[in-house]
């Protein structure tokens, strides 16, 4: 069973109980960005990935605004579920931004990225990178991605929200970037049955359609 969960930020305990702890060979974890294992490349965190490189079940994440950009570049590029992924080694994979995966005979499309609100106080390569946004050929290879799917897909899964959702909750405030416009974009254009996504550290659905996760563990039924 494919199962999602929001922000992890580097914290292993999230894996070691709860659902998680007991997932197997057949199962499929997803985190919604910000997972934070690939932050310092310090011993510690070599320690913790490799921990999740043995978990039974393949783990895969989008990316958030809260990554190490230059480290995850060091990690190959493959295709898995049809889509484009980072192998980190074992069953642990980055889903690059615009793939669509296809898992139990669904397809999810994903795209990673937000924008740090407090990157005025951060030191770029160091706990910050200009990346955590998408390029323009990110963007492009998520609308030609919909596009071979016919503008259809079964659950999108992001690390932030089109500013539609968010003008219409108290998750967050402020002005619209360019990630939020082009969500909004294609939310207009695409067929989908629901929508997931992490960023703001708290579980709650917004419609039928749309659901801001954080802790909760959701099996994808």
């Amino acid at each position: 069973m494919v199962y999602l969960t929001g922000d992890t930020h580097g914290d292993i305990e999230r894996f070691k109980h709860g659902k998680l702890r007991w997932l197997g060979k057949r199962d499929v974890v997803i985190v919604l960005g910000d997972f934070g294992f690939v932050w310092d490349g310090s011993k510690e965190e070599q320690k913790k990935l490799d921990w999740l490189r043995k978990r039974p079940y393949t783990l895969l994440f989008l990316d958030g605004a809260h990554e190490n950009y230059d480290l995850l570049a060091q990690y190959p590029e493959e295709e898995l579920f049809g889509g484009k992924v980072q192998a980190l080694g074992g069953n642990v994979y980055h889903v690059c931004r615009g793939s669509v995966l296809t898992l139990e005979e669904k397809k999810y499309l994903c795209f990673g990225g937000a924008e740090s609100p407090d990157r005025e106080e951060r030191e770029p390569g160091v706990n910050w990178w200009p990346q955590e946004m998408p390029s323009d050929e990110e963007y492009a290879s998520c609308e030609q991605s919909l596009a071979a799917n016919n503008w259809q897909v079964d659950y999108v899964l992001t690390h932030d929200a089109p500013s539609k959702f968010l003008d219409f909750s108290a998750l967050a405030a402020g002005e619209s970037n360019r990630l939020h416009l082009f969500l909004d974009k294609i939310l207009l254009k695409m067929q989908y049955e629901k929508w997931f996504f992490g960023c703001y550290h708290k579980d709650a659905a917004l419609s039928t359609k749309s659901r801001c996760v954080f802790c909760d563990v959701i099996p994808m039924k």
